[in-house]
């Protein structure tokens, strides 16, 4: 079904002669500038440059955040760049068949061509990037995130905006990724490789998880939740970040409120995934090695 723009905006590289010759470097200080002054955003210019930051996105050629040698990398002038698209852009309809939106973010178009399978009714926003072989069932991904080969972002999963999700990577029913525009935060949400997150899992606020690690169903992780370890005889509290192979079930603790003692959720790690276990297991099996049922 052919995609019907009413009113439609040029997309990033559509004619601009201001692009002609604009580097990284020109990029990356021209929105830093116009996040301090946003009086220029009425320049052509400063729209150009802002429009390029997300075609390059789109394609895969720019990351909000990327891996490293000792870690990863957040770029936070490409996650400006993307809070800036906003403001420039303009409401326009798009109308698929008997379906109308009315929004300022083209949808993704070309899936064929990318090697991606999109199942009615998944949206991918342009400026997002897709690498070959990821499925989307019906779910949303925003605009600057970026899901890695072969990963499948099951239904009513959501990618938020920025996000980073690696290779391999299986977005359980359900799943909230958060994003980085509703409130702004500092880092994007980070899934590494062959991680797999189990049913109605919530992660946002920038909290990383680690390759090869498995969330149960419903654990929610937020920079402020605690992740401890009690696979030894001696609890190990974090914040923030799953450690590789990690397999993680929701848990709670007890704390002191002015008004008496309550069950606060975190989450436990249990285990790491085993060498037996193959990368593409699924969430019950994965489980089972611990006697846990989720």
């Amino acid at each position: 079904m052919a995609i019907n723009h009413r009113n439609r905006l040029k997309l990033p590289c559509e004619g601009s002669p201001y692009l002609r010759g604009m580097s990284i470097e020109h990029l990356k200080t021209t929105v830093s500038q116009a996040w301090d002054n946003r009086h220029m955003l009425q320049e052509e210019p400063t729209r150009a440059a802002i429009r390029k930051v997300i075609s390059l996105l789109n394609g895969g050629q720019l990351r909000c955040a990327e891996p490293v040698s000792d870690g990863w990398q957040v770029n936070e002038w490409v996650k400006k760049a993307v809070i800036l698209y906003f403001p420039i852009q303009e409401m326009e309809t798009i109308e698929v068949g008997p379906f109308e939106f009315h929004d300022k973010i083209p949808l993704k178009r070309n899936h064929a061509e990318s090697g991606v399978r999109v199942v009615p009714h998944a949206i991918a926003r342009y400026g997002s990037f897709l690498e070959k072989g990821v499925i989307l069932m019906p779910s949303y991904v925003n605009i600057g995130a970026y899901v890695g080969e072969g990963s499948m972002v099951d239904t009513w999963a959501t990618v938020g905006s920025c996000a980073q999700i690696g290779r391999n990577v299986h977005l359980s029913g359900g799943v909230g990724i958060g994003g980085v525009l509703e409130p702004v935060q500092a880092a994007p949400v980070i899934i590494e490789d062959n991680a797999f997150i189990g049913s109605r899992c919530i992660v946002v606020e920038g909290v990383r998880v680690g390759r090869e690690a498995v969330l149960g169903a419903n654990v929610v992780l937020t920079m402020s939740t605690r992740i401890i370890d009690v696979t030894g005889q001696t609890p190990m509290e974090t914040k923030g970040f799953v450690p590789p192979r990690s397999v993680v079930i929701p848990g709670s603790y007890e704390k002191q409120f002015p008004a008496g003692k309550y069950q606060v959720p975190c989450a436990l790690i249990i285990g790491t995934r085993k060498e037996s276990t193959d990368t593409k297991t699924s969430l019950n099996s994965a489980l089972r090695e611990f006697d846990v049922a989720v």
